[in-house]
């Protein structure tokens, strides 16, 4: 089975991810996550926005790789779980998911949760608005040609019945 994930930055994407994997290898499947950044160009091949690394755009992401990766491991693995901001932007991978999970959290716990971020150091504040402009042009569910669960990343995730979805 292939999953993808996708959400807003801070959605808890990642989590799930991990629950998931941990879930699935607890009942003795083969299972890997595969996390958009790690399929990130090398900075100098992403766009600017303001003289900034506009990581928020789609050409940030080596779609080709990641689609190839995901491919070749879906023959090796039980489930295979791919997370990200954009991991349904690219058509040939939202293909290949069996399973969809859309991570949603309000513009307020985004911006709190944000500004709680510090692996980046300090980010302005246009940067952070811009991080929101793009997931609401490119990372929502609209996006989505097909079915998909929507789980709230606000609280703790209802497992039970994410795993409901995921076992139908």
């Amino acid at each position: 089975m292939v999953i993808g994930i996708g959400g807003p930055s801070r959605s808890g994407k990642s989590t799930l991810a991990n629950l998931l994997v941990t879930h699935f290898r607890r009942n003795g499947k083969k299972a890997i996550i595969f996390h958009q950044d790690d399929f990130v160009f090398p900075e100098t091949q992403i766009p600017k926005i303001k003289d900034k690394t506009d990581w928020e755009s789609p050409l940030s992401i080596d779609h080709d790789l990641m689609l190839e990766v995901v491919a070749d491991f879906r023959e090796r693995f039980d489930v295979v779980i791919v997370e990200g901001f954009f991991a349904f932007h690219d058509a040939r991978l939202n293909a290949i998911y069996e399973k969809r999970i859309f991570v949603k959290i309000s513009k307020r716990t985004f911006i709190i949760r944000k500004a709680m971020d510090s692996r980046w150091g300090y980010i302005p504040t246009w940067y952070i608005d811009h991080i929101w402009k793009s997931y609401l042009k490119m990372g929502k569910p609209s996006t989505i040609k097909t079915d998909y669960l929507e789980a709230s990343g606000e609280d703790e995730f209802d497992m039970k019945k994410i795993l409901g979805y995921l076992e139908k």
